[in-house]
């Protein structure tokens, strides 16, 4: 993929120093962008992330904490920003809650909610506030979803909720910003193995795909979807304004097999 030149352009990625936001962090540093990336407190090694760019030999990003869902946080955290920065070029929301409901009354208002403040809103509020403080909307807006509002992944109900929405408020974001000349999509990953679906659905995931004749090679890696990211916001991967792009290897989805398999796990 390279050489894709991001040199001078200032990109934001919420939840940057993990799993996807972090090996998206990673290909954008190769680039040559100035990278800002949000976490929340206790979520971040600050000398082993800075030893991940130090041998790129890319510059080391700007580590911002802040909860997405708190408008304090982001009001802070952007003008930080623009204490060096003039604008930010790219801004990819890829904070997620998982909040798992096993069960119908698992169901809770207040989870839900809270799901849609961390998985939905941020793309919004950031881009919003980020025109309000710099003049100027992103040139790339782009929200991390998953293929869970189509495929069944047990105690995923809120997570798939949240995800639904994002992607349609992403489709009225495009409509909002094409006057400025931005560009708004949503990369909706297939099966990625990052440290946080091990915690949701724990091995018993693979050891389903691996009785089902599934080869875990058709698992995306977090670095697959880093570089999907960058080839959308560097122009290499196209796609209209607005648009919800799949990015899978093909892996064949089972929904009522992986039901009766967990359930019976359960059981």
């Amino acid at each position: 993929m390279f050489p894709i030149d991001m040199k001078d352009k200032v990109v934001l990625i919420t939840g940057g120093t993990q799993g996807i936001g972090l090996a998206t962090a990673l290909q954008f540093a190769q680039a040559g962008a100035r990278l800002y990336l949000t976490y929340k407190w206790g979520s971040a090694d600050m000398d082993q992330l800075n030893a991940r760019f130090t041998a790129l030999s890319a510059e080391k990003p700007v580590l911002l904490e802040a909860d997405v869902s708190q408008a304090e946080d982001t009001d802070q955290l952007l003008a930080a920003i623009a204490k060096q920065e003039k604008k930010v070029d790219v801004f990819i929301s890829n904070v997620g809650f998982a909040q798992r409901t096993m069960t119908l009354d698992e169901y809770k208002k207040k989870s839900l909610f809270k799901t849609l403040e961390y998985s939905t809103w941020p793309m919004i509020e950031y881009t919003r506030k980020i025109k309000a403080l710099f003049g100027s909307y992103p040139g790339y807006v782009i929200g991390i979803s998953s293929d869970g509002p189509d495929h069944f992944y047990p105690g995923y109900d809120f997570v798939a909720a949240s995800k639904a929405l994002l992607e349609f408020f992403s489709k009225y974001l495009s409509v909002h910003l094409f006057a400025e000349g931005s560009r708004v999509n949503v990369i909706r990953f297939g099966t990625v193995k990052t440290d946080s679906f091990a915690k949701i659905f724990g091995e018993e995931f693979f050891t389903f795909i691996k009785e089902q004749g599934i080869p875990e090679e058709m698992v995306l890696t977090p670095t697959e979807c880093g570089k999907a990211v960058l080839a959308l916001c560097s122009g290499l991967l196209d796609a209209m304004n607005g648009q919800i792009i799949t990015v899978d290897k093909g892996m064949p989805f089972r929904d009522n097999l992986m039901m009766r398999y967990f359930s019976k796990q359960k059981s």
